[in-house]
């Protein structure tokens, strides 16, 4: 295990890290986390005098797209995040130790930094027949996710699988699958769901928490607010054809061809709140609407049984607006045509009023 009583600039200076890039850096951090400039000065503090946070990352029921995820993040990247500002100690999955060796890492961790450690949790856990359905070592997961979690400062559940059950919890269960926040009630949890969640996203809770020393705002689902606290709708490059009623009826379509709104096809960007459509995927590439396929609504709980995905219409209540896509497409065709008669009306009256000659003044006798 590394030291943990190295600060973070110190441990960026020890890498050749300038003065300069190091605020760059805290700048940066600030920027991502949603922060005002004023709060820049926080920051720097922050990773001048706190030292790495021992983080003990555990693996339930999944299927470890979630670690797939994190390891691809741009900013700041998984390395920075593993290397400076945390000391990941403990995952089976990125760790080179394994078997024995690796469960005594664990086991020395809770002892040396009780009350001092982050436990992270990917998947969740089989709560029936005693969790007999997930096993570690012999011991149920069940069992190993609450003896580490007894003594963590703090719980992040990552991916959908861990905030909600995700495929394993769908009906009718019969695993008895279960969130964590369920199993974990005396301790904080954030929930980032996401099928995966977006690799920002995760390492940006992790900084927000080093930085802090708390969690970020949750809202009433335990999600991250900055992260979860705006529809893919509102910012998908897709929305002005929902707006103009244009819908991508087939896969094959011209519609689908042109980049028309998907959601005649189940797109539940409408209902789904998530970051998708502002930070999106790989650096910023694209996200799946923008790659041409609809929005499964993976952040919220239950869509594994929201189904079938390709046909079903998410309930919406725009202002204006009904129930079904042409409907939406109707009122804004009408709305447009009212804004241009009421126009047309607006002009007509100025041009009269424009036209009509000035009243003379009358001399007083």
């Amino acid at each position: 295990m590394s030291a943990k009583g190295e600060s973070y600039a110190e441990i960026l200076e020890a890498r050749g890290i300038s003065r300069g890039d190091f605020l760059k850096y805290c700048s940066l951090l600030s920027v991502y986390l949603g922060l005002s400039a004023s709060m820049v000065p926080r920051v720097v503090k922050a990773m001048e005098t706190k030292s790495r946070i021992p983080v003990i990352w555990l693996h339930g029921l999944e299927c470890t797209c979630c670690s797939e995820s994190f390891i691809r993040s741009s900013h700041p990247i998984a390395a920075d995040i593993v290397l400076n500002m945390i000391s990941l100690d403990y995952n089976d999955t990125l760790s080179a130790a394994a078997g024995h060796q690796l469960e005594a890492v664990r086991k020395q961790i809770m002892k040396d930094y009780k009350g001092k450690y982050i436990l992270a949790v990917e998947g969740n856990a089989p709560v029936k027949d005693n969790g007999v359905y997930c096993m570690v070592n012999g011991e149920s997961f069940l069992s190993v996710l609450k003896e580490t979690a007894a003594d963590a400062m703090a719980v992040i559940a990552w991916g959908s699988c861990a905030s909600f059950g995700c495929v394993q919890n769908a009906k009718p269960n019969p695993t008895g699958a279960t969130p964590v926040h369920k199993i974990i009630r005396n301790k904080p949890v954030v929930n980032v769901p996401g099928c995966p969640p977006i690799a920002e996203v995760m390492t940006g809770v992790i900084a927000h928490y080093i930085t802090f020393g708390s969690l970020p705002e949750l809202d009433r689902l335990k999600r991250p607010r900055t992260f979860y606290g705006t529809r893919i709708h509102d910012k998908c490059e897709r929305r002005s054809y929902f707006d103009a009623g244009m819908f991508v009826e087939r896969f094959d379509d011209e519609g689908a061809r042109n980049g028309w709104c998907l959601y005649k096809m189940g797109c539940k960007g409408p209902t789904t709140y998530n970051a998708c459509s502002s930070i999106k995927w790989n650096e910023g590439t694209s996200f799946p609407i923008g790659s041409g396929h609809p929005c499964f609504g993976c952040a919220a709980p239950g869509f594994w049984d929201n189904g079938p995905f390709y046909t079903r219409l998410a309930d919406i209540g725009f202002v204006g607006t009904d129930s079904t896509a042409d409907k939406i497409g109707a009122v804004a065709v009408g709305g447009a045509a009212a804004g241009m008669a009421a126009h047309a009306i607006g002009t007509a009256v100025k041009k009269a009023r424009d036209s009509k000659p000035e009243p003379t003044e009358v001399e007083e006798g």
